[in-house]
């Protein structure tokens, strides 16, 4: 299952906003918001979406191996019921690897280490690098009954749900895995879920700047 399906089903289409508030988030995604770096889905559910910066544990010596292991396991022991891990697996952006060689070799100041930038351009150009991958992996949970928030209240079930990130991060230090900690957090959400829905046009067609600033009422949803 991938995080499209996990978070909307497999029916849900960019632009589909029906009975969507003005002026929210809704008009954009087919969700009610973002709110602390938690989607509130339109079935009212809260998810929590990390992103994991893997290692390559083949590299690692015989006892780091059984090191992460154990430490993953003790994670897991204590991770949320309905935990998910899910990869994005996308063609590598090779447009902005050659932007990047481009701004290298101008600022090269070894001719031969210039002709060694430009080979590499030349051959990415040829289509060599057009096969490549790069994958993203994902840990996702949403709120369960026995996270127990304190108060029935949407930034109750936000704050526990950061609390389970939390818990996340440091047994994956443990594990040497680098879970990302985006400074603006909803942007960042609201940014993977649109590349997700809009897989095509995101990537020619930015999210206008107004949207980052509709992450801030929660429309739809009533605290008890």
């Amino acid at each position: 299952m991938n995080l499209k399906e996990l978070l909307f089903g497999g029916g849900v289409h960019s632009g589909d906003s029906g009975g969507a508030y003005r002026d929210s988030i809704q008009a954009w995604l087919p969700i009610k918001n973002i709110i602390g770096g938690v989607v509130i889905t339109k079935d009212n559910r809260f998810v929590k979406i990390l992103e994991v910066l893997p290692v390559n544990i083949y590299l690692k010596s015989t006892n780091d191996r059984q090191n992460i292991i154990s430490s993953f396991a003790a994670y897991l022991k204590i991770a949320p019921d309905d935990l998910q891990m899910v990869v994005r697996t996308l063609p590598a952006d090779t447009q902005a690897y050659v932007e990047q060689m481009h701004r290298y070799a101008e600022h090269e100041e070894n001719e031969a280490c210039r002709e060694m930038i430009e080979d590499n351009i030349q051959e990415i150009g040829l289509g060599i690098a057009s096969n490549a991958m790069r994958h993203r992996f994902f840990l996702v949970f949403q709120y369960e009954a026995g996270m127990r928030a304190k108060r029935n209240t949407v930034q109750a079930i936000v704050q526990r749900l950061n609390e389970e990130a939390d818990t996340a991060r440091r047994y994956l230090d443990v594990c040497e895995l680098e879970v990302l900690e985006p400074r603006y957090c909803d942007n960042f959400i609201l940014k993977l879920l649109y590349e997700i829905l809009s897989k095509k046009t995101s990537q020619r067609v930015r999210l206008p700047d107004g949207v980052f600033d509709m992450t801030t009422a929660v429309h739809g949803i009533y605290e008890e």
